[in-house]
């Protein structure tokens, strides 16, 4: 079971930043938080996290199917190098090499039904 990231965020600014809750652009983000990347964009806008931090928080972070799969579509689609998008979205060539041979076959369906 997935956890209601929206109640918790919710929950966290009521009580910590009850200002925060005004801002239109928080509230869209909390309206919208099916994938791990919504959900990563609203901590990055809520929560000012120093240099190191961010180092060692992207160690930890996780990715769920749907956002990882996303990231190699945009891959596929505009023809970017496995080490721009390890340096764009920090995540470690490795990791994405990774994902490219879990997700092979989806890959390769969906690039062959938009011929």
């Amino acid at each position: 079971m997935r956890p209601n990231y929206k109640k918790i965020y919710y929950d966290m600014l009521k009580l910590e930043h009850p200002e925060k809750l005004k801002d239109p652009k928080i509230k869209e983000l909390l309206g919208k938080l099916n994938t791990t990347e919504d959900i990563l964009n609203l901590n990055e806008k809520i929560f000012e996290q120093s240099k190191e931090s961010q180092i060692n928080n992207q160690k930890l972070k996780t990715y769920d199917k749907k956002t990882m799969f996303k990231l190699l579509q945009y891959q596929n689609k505009h023809g970017f190098s496995t080490s721009y998008m390890s340096r764009k979205y920090k995540i470690s060539r490795t990791t994405i090499m990774n994902w490219k041979k879990t997700f092979e076959e989806e890959i390769e369906q969906v690039i062959n039904a938009g011929e």
